[in-house]
């Protein structure tokens, strides 16, 4: 099943997507909101995959399904919580501000809890920033999860997973290495992200997803230009399972929170940080990779962050270059 939240109200109105992502069907004389949805999932789920498939077999009314007109599916959230699930990437982060990974970082996820309460559409401008606040994007994986406990195990971790949707996190590189300094986290270097236009129910994408990840290429332009196409499934150190039982050892999780895996990133064939896309390589889901190996192999950093007007694209396609979750698509504001 496949749900996505039109742009109306503070939370958006819900409506269950074709597979194809042509059409789509009213989910109101069901449940209004996809918060409402997740609530109570036992009750709602079931008559919402009824719905889907109903629209399978046209039904139901339906109207055509246009990604600029869906806000993230969560328009807002109760908890973001971002994980760094490929160590590669923070390596290579930790690397560009001259930082040494501890080796713990190896069996210890890092995670921050994010703003939860403005996400960006899908389609909608990121804010502009001057130069010196290098805005980022970062290309990622997210889960939505029901009601988690605290102290859960793996299995019912992985079972509380309802949705699986792309991310673009927003990452101002030039403030992070002061906040962090301060000892307390992000705060101001992480402005709103978003969410790929449509979630999917981890049935719904078959043997993508297993494991406790999504395998599949991120497919990431920058200006219309290949930047990176690593495999999720790939180098994913710390799979959902480990992210989810990470974010609840302390705390219950609420029905809606979203778990974030951090920038995907593949090694290189020989192990090393890889190549960018245009020498042959996967390339990167950030820019702030792509500046590092430029340093490594040529002495300094030559792609520029974002600038007004720049555009990124993240998606992810099936075997038959379907897309799956819909397209992030954003563009840097004017000034």
């Amino acid at each position: 099943m496949k749900l996505a939240s039109l742009k109306g109200g503070r939370d958006g109105r819900l409506v269950v997507v074709s597979d194809d992502l042509a059409w789509c069907c009213d989910t109101r004389p069901i449940v209004g909101t996809l918060q409402e949805a997740l609530d109570d999932w036992d009750r709602y789920g079931p008559q919402l995959e009824a719905l889907a498939v109903s629209l399978m077999h046209g039904a139901v009314p339906q109207q055509r399904f246009h990604e600029h007109e869906a806000a993230s599916p969560l328009p807002r959230a109760y908890q973001w919580a971002d994980g760094s699930a490929y160590v590669n990437h923070i390596e290579l982060v930790r690397r560009a501000r001259g930082a040494e990974m501890p080796e713990s970082f190896r069996t210890d996820p890092l995670m921050y809890q994010g703003g939860s309460d403005a996400f960006l559409g899908p389609r909608d401008d990121i804010p502009a920033y001057d130069d010196a606040a290098g805005c980022d994007f970062e290309g990622e994986v997210a889960v939505v999860v029901g009601d988690v406990p605290q102290g859960a195990g793996r299995d019912e971790a992985l079972a509380a997973v309802r949705l699986v949707m792309l991310a673009n996190d927003v990452s101002l590189r030039g403030m992070i290495p002061g906040e962090l300094a301060k000892g307390f986290g992000f705060f101001q270097s992480k402005p709103p992200g978003s969410f790929s236009p449509v979630a999917v129910t981890p049935d719904a994408l078959g043997d993508a997803w297993r494991d406790g990840k999504l395998h599949g290429v991120i497919e990431v332009t920058l200006n219309d230009k290949p930047f990176g196409q690593p495999d999720a499934g790939v180098d994913m150190t710390f799979d959902f399972g480990a992210l989810i039982v990470h974010a609840a050892a302390t705390r219950p999780l609420s029905a809606g929170t979203i778990i974030g895996s951090g920038t995907v990133s593949n090694r290189g064939p020989d192990g090393g940080p890889g190549k960018p896309a245009a020498k042959g390589g996967v390339g990167y889901c950030c820019i702030a990779e792509q500046r590092t190996v430029e340093t490594l192999l040529g002495g300094e950093a030559k792609t520029p962050f974002l600038r007004p007007g720049d555009t990124v694209r993240i998606e992810m396609r099936d075997g038959r270059r379907h897309s799956v979750f819909g397209a992030i698509e954003q563009r840097m504001a004017d000034c």
